[in-house]
């Protein structure tokens, strides 16, 4: 469940319920809203006068189609691993099944909801494609080629801004990590963390980064809106609270190290650590309002000091009160931060003592039964050391 964030100013209701700005919807409808306008399929974008030709800016569609991940999506459901999945779930047949589809093909679970509203070349073997980030395409395809409008009248007519990085992050959060609880317990659905720049940063890039936009940036708005989205999900009950109230405690954690090496009002640090209902409640609407700020400024002065307050957090996995479970979660999110991070200090990032010491603390981090929470405190400890 998405939780999806207008641009109003946001304040708790005195009831404690989600403000008028916060309303959640369905992944479906983050990705391809049935009542948005015509779906058109990726073909409507191949011309080699649009994004299908060989000049610059001219081979997007050639990217996607080739080498992006999301254009095989679909194949996914049709595999015998899908088919083991789907029967254990009850589901006949996860190519049509909108438990599946919603993420895997997004036109054929639109289709399930208003089949009249797709163009004739929509196609649901396309996965997830040109319409599935950028939004409904018979609201901007005209006029997103014209060199007349600027940027915000082509988002005012329909174009999602992935531009804004809090935007693009709601774009991608409900499916990268929004999943039914009974998917992953009986389905054995994988487990997805929410990564925004490393996931932005994998992903085979057929667009032109703003140069507004940096990586801890990135990182920080990515897991703001994960923290959120995991808080709406614990708070109604559509997450399993004995494996995913030690991940929000987790990931709190994490966030709140941020706090004093970033300009974002409020903190983490005002979302009260205990994993309950006022947490959550509380996380929902702090944690959104930290991205929307985040993505709209941020100090790049402050990365190198990001990295280096996370990496001086090894006192923390000597603490006896956190659970080991909690200590290997946070090891988890915490290795992943660090490699985003370094890639923000070149300094960091060229020193070979720095790269190997956070190649031993993913090794440490990598099992969660077996975590040792002292040899990886000694071990950060020791990446902590080498950085500038």
């Amino acid at each position: 469940m998405l939780i999806a964030a207008t641009d109003s100013p946001i304040h708790a209701s005195d009831n404690g319920s989600l403000p008028p700005a916060l309303t959640p919807v369905t992944p479906a409808e983050t990705g391809l809203d049935p009542h948005a306008g015509l779906i058109y399929g990726a073909t409507s974008c191949a011309s080699s006068g649009c994004h299908g030709g060989a000049a610059e800016q001219h081979y997007q569609h050639a990217i996607w189609s080739r080498r992006d991940p999301h254009s095989r999506a679909y194949a996914t459901l049709t595999t015998a691993r899908s088919a083991r999945m789907a029967e254990a779930l009850g589901i006949a047949n996860p190519a049509t099944d909108t438990s599946c589809t919603t993420c895997h093909a997004p036109t054929q679970a639109a289709a399930s909801v208003q089949p009249a509203l797709l163009g004739p070349d929509a196609r649901a073997a396309e996965g997830v494609s040109c319409v599935s980030c950028h939004g409904p395409s018979g609201e901007w395809l005209r006029g997103h080629t014209r060199a007349d409008m600027t940027h915000a009248q082509k988002v005012a007519g329909g174009l999602r801004d992935l531009h804004d990085l809090h935007a693009r992050a709601n774009a991608c959060v409900a499916c990268h990590q929004n999943i039914a609880p009974e998917l992953i317990s009986v389905g054995r659905h994988p487990r997805l963390i929410f990564e925004l720049d490393g996931q932005t940063a994998a992903q085979p890039r057929h667009w032109t980064e703003s140069p507004d936009n940096t990586p801890a940036q990135a990182w920080l708005v990515g897991q703001a809106v994960a923290l959120r989205e995991i808080s709406h999900a614990l708070r109604t009950g559509n997450a399993d609270p004995s494996a995913d109230a030690p991940r929000w405690s987790a990931l709190h954690w994490l966030l709140r190290q941020t706090d004093a090496t970033t300009n974002a009002s409020p903190r983490f640090a005002d979302i009260p650590a205990h994993p309950d209902a006022a947490s959550y409640a509380s996380a929902v609407i702090i944690s959104d309002q930290i991205a929307r700020d985040t993505a709209r400024r941020f100090d790049t002065t402050r990365a190198a000091g990001l990295l280096a307050r996370l990496a001086a957090t090894h006192n923390d996995f000597a603490d006896v009160s956190v659970t080991a479970l909690e200590h290997a979660l946070r090891a988890e999110r915490l290795v992943l931060a660090l490699d985003r991070l370094i890639h923000t200090d070149p300094a960091a990032r060229q020193n070979p003592a720095a790269e190997a010491a956070l190649d031993a603390l993913f090794g440490l981090a990598q099992s969660i039964p077996d975590f040792n929470p002292d040899a990886f405190a000694r071990q950060l400890d020791r990446f902590a050391r080498t950085l500038p």
